[in-house]
C-alpha cells in the first residue's frame, strides 16, 4: 500500500489536488449539515448576521479560494505549502459552490429548485476532480505514446480533434458531457454523434428544416428527462436537504 501510495500519488505530485478534493467533498457535506441544521432551529449554529447583514459563507470561501489559489500557483507540486494551500483552497471551493446557484441568480435561492444547481455543480467538480487525481488528463493527452506527443504534429492533430468533439457536444446542449469530455475524450465523441437537446443552439441551427430530427430530438430528451429527473431529484433531497414545496407555498 505504501509503495503504491509513493508511486502513483506522492511522486507524481498528486497529494495536493487529492487533498483539495477530500477537502472540498468534505466541506461541502459539513457545511450543508450546518445549514439544514439552522433551518430545522436545532443545534447551536445560527447564521452569522453582524449589524442585520446576513454574511454568506460564499464570502469567507472567495477569500480562502483566492489565498489557496494563488498560494499554490507560487508553490512547488510537493511540500507542505502546497498540501497547506490545496487544503484552503479545497475548502474555499466547497463553500463558494455550494451557494453557486445563489451567485448565478444573485438572490438568495438556496433552498429553492433554483438552488439545486449547487448540488448538481459540486457533484460535476467533485467528479472532474476524481478523474484528474486517477491520472486523465485534459483532451487525452495521457492516451497517448511518448513518441505520439513528442510528434508535434501527431499532438496538435489529436488535441484540435478532441476539442472539436468537446465543442460539438457543448453545442449540442451537453454541458456534462462536454466537460467530462475534456478528461475522458470518448465521453465528448459520443456526444458529438448523437442528438442535440431541442433546446440547444445546435438544433436551433442544423434542425430547423430537419423536422424528423427535430421532433427525435424533442422525443429522446422527454424520455432522458423523465427517467432521470426523478432519480436526480430524489439524490439532490438527499444531500441538499431540499423538499417538495407543500400545497398552501403552491398557491402563494
Amino acid at each position: 500500500m505504501g509503495d503504491w501510495w509513493y508511486r502513483n500519488i506522492t511522486e507524481p505530485g498528486k497529494l495536493p489536488v487529492l487533498l483539495a478534493l477530500v477537502t472540498f467533498i468534505a466541506t461541502f457535506l459539513i457545511t450543508r449539515t450546518v445549514t439544514r441544521l439552522i433551518r430545522a432551529g436545532r443545534g447551536p449554529f445560527r447564521d452569522i448576521s453582524p449589524g442585520g447583514l446576513h454574511i454568506h459563507h460564499v464570502v469567507p470561501g472567495i477569500l480562502l479560494m483566492v489565498v489557496g489559489g494563488f498560494g499554490a500557483v507560487g508553490s512547488e507540486r510537493h511540500g507542505f505549502g502546497a498540501c497547506l494551500f490545496a487544503v484552503l483552497f479545497g475548502i474555499g471551493a466547497g463553500l463558494v459552490l455550494d451557494e453557486f446557484a445563489l451567485v448565478l441568480h444573485l438572490d438568495d435561492v438556496y433552498w429553492t429548485d433554483q438552488g439545486r444547481q449547487s448540488v448538481e455543480v459540486v457533484v460535476l467538480a467533485a467528479a472532474l476532480g476524481g478523474l484528474v487525481v486517477s491520472g486523465f488528463s485534459p483532451l487525452g493527452v495521457n492516451d497517448m505514446t511518448q513518441d505520439e506527443q513528442h510528434d508535434r504534429a501527431a499532438l496538435i492533430v489529436s488535441l484540435t480533434l478532441n476539442f472539436l468533439f468537446v465543442l460539438v457536444t457543448l453545442l449540442k446542449g451537453k454541458l456534462r458531457m462536454a466537460l467530462v469530455g475534456v478528461l475522458v475524450p470518448f465521453v465528448a465523441w459520443y456526444g458529438a454523434v448523437r442528438l442535440a437537446r431541442p433546446d440547444s443552439a445546435w438544433a436551433r441551427r442544423c434542425y430547423r428544416r430537419r423536422y424528423r430530427a427535430r421532433a427525435r430530438s424533442i422525443l429522446r430528451a422527454y424520455k432522458h428527462d423523465r427517467r432521470w429527473l426523478r432519480i436526480s431529484r430524489r439524490f439532490q433531497d438527499l444531500v441538499g436537504g431540499f423538499r417538495e414545496p407543500t400545497t398552501a407555498q403552491r398557491t402563494r
